[in-house]
């Protein structure tokens, strides 16, 4: 289960905490101070196409997967200009929590954060510097006989209050098969209902989700641009 984030004080409050203790809440520079929060001013115009994108793709500002990248992982694809990307060590912190020994997270709060179902967090990639707040969050698992519809089935098994689940298949600009999702997540404790999206993939070293979430609806289809680019340019790594 997933900790979730309020659009007004603590929705802001809890998605900042969840940022620094993963680390992933990165500060704008003074070049980016000025920058124009809507993804539009970034886009190149580009359509998804074989990825089923229905927004234009972003610019890109680098890559994350490949060796010696911000995030090494099964797969790689191209990250949003000014977004920027972090590993995440969740096997070292859900190691350090089951033993009571100081880290980022402990406990419950550790598997919470960092445990989603079949697969853990891997990498996050956060909007902050490009002027929204949210995160690209990647979630890879072990090698096995799940197949991707199943992994992303099971990802979103694991939030509590989510609806109107729509599923379908794809290929990534990469050609990998791949199943996507969008639902509606709703906060009890806020009283609010947001649009989510996320896609898994199939790897030989084990699958691996891409979830895009947000602040509230507004935010998501503010950052879809940066989620279709990395549809339309994930391949293995």
């Amino acid at each position: 289960m997933q900790v979730r984030v309020g659009t007004v004080g603590g929705r802001v409050l809890v998605a900042a905490a969840l940022a620094a203790m993963l680390g992933g809440c990165a500060e704008s520079t003074d070049d980016d101070s000025g920058k124009s929060a809507s993804p539009s001013a970034n886009s190149r115009g580009a359509k998804a196409g074989d990825a089923g994108a229905k927004h234009p793709a972003a610019a890109r500002g680098g890559s994350v997967g490949a060796a010696g990248s911000a995030c090494e992982l099964p797969v790689r694809f191209d990250i949003a200009q000014h977004w920027k990307a972090k590993s995440v060590d969740a096997e070292k912190e859900l190691s350090k929590a089951s033993k009571g020994e100081d880290g980022d997270l402990s406990g419950a709060l550790a598997d919470a954060f960092l445990r989603q179902g079949p697969v853990t967090a891997a990498c996050e990639i956060d909007a902050k510097p490009a002027g929204n707040i949210g995160f690209l969050r990647v979630w890879t698992g072990k090698p096995g006989d799940a197949d991707a519809g199943s992994v992303l089935r099971g990802f979103v098994a694991a939030e509590d209050n989510v609806s109107k689940e729509k599923y379908h298949s794809f290929k990534t600009g990469g050609g990998l098969a791949a199943v996507e999702v969008e639902y509606l997540y709703t906060s009890k404790l806020l009283d609010e209902t947001k649009k989510e999206s996320a896609f898994a993939v199939s790897t030989p070293d084990g699958p691996v989700v891409l979830h895009l979430g947000g602040m509230d609806t507004e935010e998501h289809e503010e950052m879809r641009p940066a989620y279709d680019l990395a549809k339309q340019t994930l391949a293995l790594s």
